[in-house]
C-alpha cells in the first residue's frame, strides 16, 4: 500500500500527504529525541511519502502545486516491494480543492523469485475540504482516489483490476502541535484481494521553522483473502530545505501483522 499522508498545510508536506507542508511531532521531548535518532540511524535507506499513511485534510492552496519525487519500500514476511521512484503531483484547482495524480515505477521480489521492475498502476483523485477548522471543531476533508491497472499484474507490478480508496480525514492544531486522524475504505475486487478498512492517527510538532517530527499509529483489516490484519506505527518528519524544497522521511513496522518494515523518502517541491 502506498503512503498518502504526512504533509503539511503550508504546502504540505503538508500534509503532506501529504502532506508535508507541515512538520511532524511527537508526544514529549523524549519522543522527539527518539524519533530524531531513528531517522538518523536509518536515513541511508529511508523511504518517503508524505511520510505517513494517514493523510491530513489540508488541500493545496489555490493555483499552487506540490510535487513529490518519492520512493517507498515495504518488506513483509515473504515479499519485498516498493516504488523507485514515483511522482505524486497535486494542484489547487479551486478553493478548498486540489486534484491529484500519481505515476509510479515499481519493483517486486517474492522470496525465491527474481526481482521484477516496471511501470505500476496509475492513480487520480481529488481532496476536498468539507469543514473549516474552528476553536472548537476540527477541519475535515474527503480524498477519494481511483487506481487504474496500468501495471503488469502477472509480474507483480500491478493490482490487475481498477480499485478505489475513500477516506475521511480530520485535523486539529494547537500552536506548534497538530494532530490528524481518520478512516478509509478500500474497494478492491481483483483476484485474491478483498475490500478492507484503514484507520490511523498522527501527532506531530513543529520543532522549528526547519524541522517537524511526528508519530503515527495505524490499523488495517486484511487486504487479501488469506491475509492478516495489521496494527503498527510510523515515525517520520519533514525538513524544510528552503521555501520551495522539503525533505520527507519515515520508517515503521507492524506490532502485529505482516509488515516487517516500511520506509518512505521524498523530495517535495512546492510553488
Amino acid at each position: 500500500m502506498f503512503q498518502r499522508g504526512c504533509r503539511k498545510s503550508h504546502t504540505f508536506m503538508p500534509d503532506p500527504s501529504p502532506r508535508f507542508g507541515r512538520p511532524f511531532i511527537y508526544l514529549r521531548w523524549f519522543g522527539f529525541v527518539s524519533v530524531a535518532l531513528i531517522l538518523f540511524l536509518f536515513s541511508s535507506r529511508v523511504l518517503a511519502g508524505p511520510p505517513f499513511f494517514t493523510d491530513d485534510p489540508v488541500p493545496v492552496e489555490l493555483h499552487h502545486w506540490e510535487i513529490y519525487f518519492a520512493s517507498q519500500y515495504l518488506q513483509t514476511t515473504d515479499n519485498r516491494s516498493g516504488t523507485a521512484p514515483h511522482i505524486d503531483a497535486n494542484y489547487g484547482a479551486y478553493p478548498n480543492l486540489h486534484v491529484h495524480v500519481q505515476v509510479p515505477a515499481v519493483f517486486n521480489r517474492a522470496d525465491g523469485r527474481p526481482t521484477t521492475y516496471g511501470y505500476g498502476d496509475s492513480e487520480i483523485g481529488f481532496k476536498y475540504r468539507i469543514l473549516q477548522e474552528t476553536d472548537d471543531l476540527p477541519q475535515a476533508a474527503i480524498y477519494p482516489t481511483v487506481d487504474f491497472p496500468t501495471g503488469n499484474a502477472d509480474r507483480g507490478l500491478g493490482n490487475g483490476k481498477t480499485f478505489g480508496f475513500m477516506p475521511l480525514w480530520l485535523q486539529k492544531s494547537w500552536g506548534p502541535w497538530t494532530t490528524y486522524w481518520g478512516a478509509a475504505y478500500w474497494i478492491n475486487e481483483a483476484e485474491g484481494q478483498k475490500n478492507w478498512v484503514y484507520t490511523g492517527w498522527v501527532v506531530q510538532r513543529d520543532l522549528s521553522k526547519t524541522l517537524t517530527l511526528g508519530v503515527e499509529l495505524l490499523h488495517r483489516t486484511p487486504e487479501t483473502v488469506d491475509g492478516d490484519s495489521g496494527t503498527g506505527f510510523t515515525a517520520g518528519g519533514q525538513v524544510n530545505l528552503s521555501e520551495h524544497y522539503h525533505l520527507l522521511l519515515s520508517i515503521g513496522r507492524d506490532f502485529s501483522g505482516p509488515n516487517r518494515y516500511t520506509q518512505y523518502t521524498a523530495l517535495q517541491w512546492t510553488f
